[in-house]
Protein backbone atom coordinates (compact mmCIF):
# COMPACT_ATOMS: atom_id res chain seq x y z
CA UNK A 1 0.00 0.00 0.00
CA UNK A 2 1.34 3.39 -1.17
CA UNK A 3 1.14 5.79 1.86
CA UNK A 4 -0.51 9.65 0.51
CA UNK A 5 0.94 12.57 1.94
CA UNK A 6 -2.27 13.01 4.21
CA UNK A 7 -1.65 9.82 5.74
CA UNK A 8 2.05 10.26 6.30
CA UNK A 9 1.33 13.33 7.74
CA UNK A 10 -1.14 12.07 9.98
CA UNK A 11 0.94 8.91 11.07
CA UNK A 12 3.73 11.50 12.15
CA UNK A 13 1.01 14.02 13.90
CA UNK A 14 0.61 10.70 16.42
CA UNK A 15 4.04 9.87 16.64
CA UNK A 16 4.87 13.23 17.82
CA UNK A 17 1.29 12.88 20.11
CA UNK A 18 2.84 10.27 21.91
CA UNK A 19 1.68 6.80 19.75
CA UNK A 20 4.96 5.04 20.09
CA UNK A 21 2.79 1.39 19.39
CA UNK A 22 4.00 0.32 16.20
CA UNK A 23 1.73 -2.04 15.63
CA UNK A 24 -1.22 0.27 16.03
CA UNK A 25 0.36 2.81 13.86
CA UNK A 26 0.88 0.19 11.40
CA UNK A 27 -2.98 -1.20 11.41
CA UNK A 28 -4.14 2.84 11.10
CA UNK A 29 -1.89 2.98 8.09
CA UNK A 30 -3.70 -0.13 6.55
CA UNK A 31 -6.81 1.37 6.77
CA UNK A 32 -8.36 4.25 4.83
CA UNK A 33 -10.04 6.40 6.07
CA UNK A 34 -11.70 7.74 3.36
CA UNK A 35 -13.38 5.30 3.15
CA UNK A 36 -15.11 5.74 6.41
CA UNK A 37 -16.57 8.64 5.81
CA UNK A 38 -19.22 10.58 3.91
CA UNK A 39 -18.19 11.59 0.64
CA UNK A 40 -18.65 15.20 1.27
CA UNK A 41 -15.68 15.18 3.98
CA UNK A 42 -13.68 12.97 2.01
CA UNK A 43 -10.76 15.78 1.55
CA UNK A 44 -10.33 15.55 5.04
CA UNK A 45 -10.53 11.77 6.04
CA UNK A 46 -6.96 12.60 7.07
CA UNK A 47 -6.96 15.20 9.43
CA UNK A 48 -6.82 14.65 12.82
CA UNK A 49 -10.46 15.61 13.93
CA UNK A 50 -13.79 13.63 13.95
CA UNK A 51 -16.09 14.15 11.94
CA UNK A 52 -19.91 13.29 11.75
CA UNK A 53 -21.56 10.50 9.83
CA UNK A 54 -25.00 10.76 10.36
CA UNK A 55 -27.54 9.41 13.18
CA UNK A 56 -26.04 12.49 15.11
CA UNK A 57 -22.74 10.05 15.37
CA UNK A 58 -19.22 10.89 14.76
CA UNK A 59 -16.24 9.19 13.58
CA UNK A 60 -13.37 9.61 16.19
CA UNK A 61 -10.27 11.68 15.86
CA UNK A 62 -7.54 9.38 14.79
CA UNK A 63 -5.37 10.42 17.84
CA UNK A 64 -8.19 8.69 19.76
CA UNK A 65 -8.94 5.60 18.13
CA UNK A 66 -5.28 5.36 18.56
CA UNK A 67 -5.09 6.02 22.48
CA UNK A 68 -8.13 3.37 22.72
CA UNK A 69 -6.73 0.63 20.47
CA UNK A 70 -2.61 0.94 22.08
CA UNK A 71 -4.88 1.03 26.21
CA UNK A 72 -6.60 -2.03 24.77
CA UNK A 73 -2.93 -4.03 24.22
CA UNK A 74 -4.79 -6.32 21.70
CA UNK A 75 -3.24 -9.15 20.06
CA UNK A 76 -3.95 -11.84 17.24
CA UNK A 77 -4.98 -14.17 20.18
CA UNK A 78 -7.61 -11.81 21.52
CA UNK A 79 -11.31 -12.01 20.77
CA UNK A 80 -12.74 -8.54 20.87
CA UNK A 81 -16.42 -7.15 21.65
CA UNK A 82 -16.96 -3.68 20.28
CA UNK A 83 -19.67 -1.25 21.66
CA UNK A 84 -21.04 1.10 18.48
CA UNK A 85 -19.80 -0.28 15.12
CA UNK A 86 -20.52 3.66 13.88
CA UNK A 87 -18.45 4.16 10.39
CA UNK A 88 -17.04 0.84 11.15
CA UNK A 89 -13.02 2.27 11.40
CA UNK A 90 -12.89 1.39 14.99
CA UNK A 91 -13.97 -2.19 13.85
CA UNK A 92 -11.55 -2.15 10.70
CA UNK A 93 -8.36 -1.37 12.93
CA UNK A 94 -9.23 -3.88 15.65
CA UNK A 95 -9.86 -6.54 13.46
CA UNK A 96 -6.10 -5.68 11.80
CA UNK A 97 -4.83 -6.24 15.25
CA UNK A 98 -6.86 -9.05 16.71
CA UNK A 99 -8.10 -13.04 16.32
CA UNK A 100 -11.69 -11.65 16.04
CA UNK A 101 -14.08 -8.57 16.08
CA UNK A 102 -17.85 -8.70 17.31
CA UNK A 103 -19.13 -5.45 17.15
CA UNK A 104 -22.49 -3.90 18.23
CA UNK A 105 -24.57 -1.40 16.63
CA UNK A 106 -27.98 0.30 17.18
CA UNK A 107 -28.77 2.07 14.01
CA UNK A 108 -29.54 -0.46 11.41
CA UNK A 109 -28.38 1.89 8.26
CA UNK A 110 -25.26 1.66 10.15
CA UNK A 111 -24.58 -2.00 10.24
CA UNK A 112 -25.42 -2.53 6.99
CA UNK A 113 -23.08 0.29 5.36
CA UNK A 114 -20.28 -0.60 7.89
CA UNK A 115 -20.79 -4.34 6.43
CA UNK A 116 -20.12 -3.46 2.57
CA UNK A 117 -16.99 -1.92 3.83
CA UNK A 118 -15.82 -4.66 5.60
CA UNK A 119 -16.59 -6.73 2.82
CA UNK A 120 -15.00 -4.04 0.28
CA UNK A 121 -11.74 -4.53 2.95
CA UNK A 122 -11.74 -8.38 2.57
CA UNK A 123 -11.91 -8.17 6.37
CA UNK A 124 -13.60 -11.81 7.28
CA UNK A 125 -13.02 -11.63 11.40
CA UNK A 126 -15.68 -9.04 12.00
CA UNK A 127 -18.77 -10.08 12.93
CA UNK A 128 -21.99 -7.33 12.89
CA UNK A 129 -25.00 -7.04 15.61
CA UNK A 130 -27.70 -4.68 15.18
CA UNK A 131 -28.62 -4.53 18.50
CA UNK A 132 -28.72 -3.40 22.15
CA UNK A 133 -25.17 -2.30 23.13
CA UNK A 134 -25.77 -2.19 26.56
CA UNK A 135 -26.50 -5.99 26.68
CA UNK A 136 -23.77 -7.12 24.98
CA UNK A 137 -23.09 -10.13 23.88
CA UNK A 138 -24.95 -12.95 25.23
CA UNK A 139 -24.11 -15.83 23.23
CA UNK A 140 -20.68 -15.37 23.72
CA UNK A 141 -19.73 -15.34 27.40
CA UNK A 142 -16.36 -13.63 27.94
CA UNK A 143 -14.50 -11.56 25.66
CA UNK A 144 -10.72 -11.61 26.57
CA UNK A 145 -10.61 -7.05 25.32
CA UNK A 146 -13.74 -5.22 25.23
CA UNK A 147 -13.59 -1.52 23.62
CA UNK A 148 -16.75 0.80 24.35
CA UNK A 149 -17.23 3.63 22.10
CA UNK A 150 -20.08 5.74 23.80
CA UNK A 151 -19.65 7.35 26.95
CA UNK A 152 -22.26 5.91 30.45
CA UNK A 153 -22.25 7.60 33.25
CA UNK A 154 -21.32 3.91 34.42
CA UNK A 155 -20.54 0.71 32.59
CA UNK A 156 -23.24 -1.70 32.12
CA UNK A 157 -23.34 -4.80 34.43
CA UNK A 158 -23.21 -7.06 31.22
CA UNK A 159 -20.61 -5.54 29.69
CA UNK A 160 -18.46 -5.87 32.89
CA UNK A 161 -19.58 -9.60 33.38
CA UNK A 162 -18.50 -10.32 30.01
CA UNK A 163 -14.68 -9.46 30.57
CA UNK A 164 -12.51 -12.38 31.26
CA UNK A 165 -10.45 -13.04 33.58
CA UNK A 166 -6.90 -11.23 32.51
CA UNK A 167 -9.36 -8.95 30.07
CA UNK A 168 -9.32 -4.97 29.71
CA UNK A 169 -11.98 -2.87 28.55
CA UNK A 170 -11.51 0.79 27.86
CA UNK A 171 -14.26 3.30 27.71
CA UNK A 172 -15.19 6.58 28.20
CA UNK A 173 -17.13 7.37 31.29
CA UNK A 174 -19.27 10.59 32.06
CA UNK A 175 -22.36 12.04 31.45
CA UNK A 176 -23.17 13.47 27.67
CA UNK A 177 -22.63 16.82 26.56
CA UNK A 178 -19.51 17.07 29.22
CA UNK A 179 -16.57 15.94 29.58
CA UNK A 180 -15.37 12.42 29.72
CA UNK A 181 -12.94 10.16 31.55
CA UNK A 182 -11.46 7.79 29.51
CA UNK A 183 -10.87 4.65 31.52
CA UNK A 184 -9.07 1.50 31.02
CA UNK A 185 -9.85 -1.51 33.43
CA UNK A 186 -8.00 -4.63 33.63
CA UNK A 187 -9.54 -7.79 35.47
CA UNK A 188 -7.92 -10.31 37.70
CA UNK A 189 -10.27 -12.30 39.13
CA UNK A 190 -12.99 -10.47 40.81
CA UNK A 191 -10.62 -7.71 41.13
CA UNK A 192 -10.82 -4.79 38.66
CA UNK A 193 -7.98 -1.99 38.46
CA UNK A 194 -8.81 1.15 36.98
CA UNK A 195 -6.67 3.60 34.92
CA UNK A 196 -7.44 6.97 33.44
CA UNK A 197 -6.21 7.77 30.64
CA UNK A 198 -7.63 11.68 29.86
CA UNK A 199 -10.66 13.71 29.53
CA UNK A 200 -12.17 13.05 26.41
CA UNK A 201 -15.74 13.60 24.62
CA UNK A 202 -18.26 10.99 23.24
CA UNK A 203 -21.82 10.79 22.05
CA UNK A 204 -24.03 9.16 25.17
CA UNK A 205 -23.92 5.14 25.20
CA UNK A 206 -28.28 5.03 24.66
CA UNK A 207 -29.90 1.39 25.79
CA UNK A 208 -32.64 0.09 23.50
CA UNK A 209 -33.44 0.45 20.01
CA UNK A 210 -34.54 3.54 18.40
CA UNK A 211 -38.02 4.07 17.60
CA UNK A 212 -37.56 3.35 13.64
CA UNK A 213 -34.95 0.18 14.09
CA UNK A 214 -35.56 -2.34 11.55
CA UNK A 215 -33.59 -4.16 8.90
Amino acid sequence: MTKSPELTQLLDELRDAGITDKRVLHAIERVPRELFVPAAFRERAYENVALPIGHSQTISQPYIVAVMTAALDVSDRHIVLEIGTGSGYQSAVLARLARRVFTVERHSAMVKVAEDRFKQMRLHNVTTRFGDGTKGWPEQPTFDRIMITAAAATIPDALIESLADDGVLVAPVGEAKKDQTLMRIQRSGETFTTEDLGIVRFVPLVAGLPRSAGR
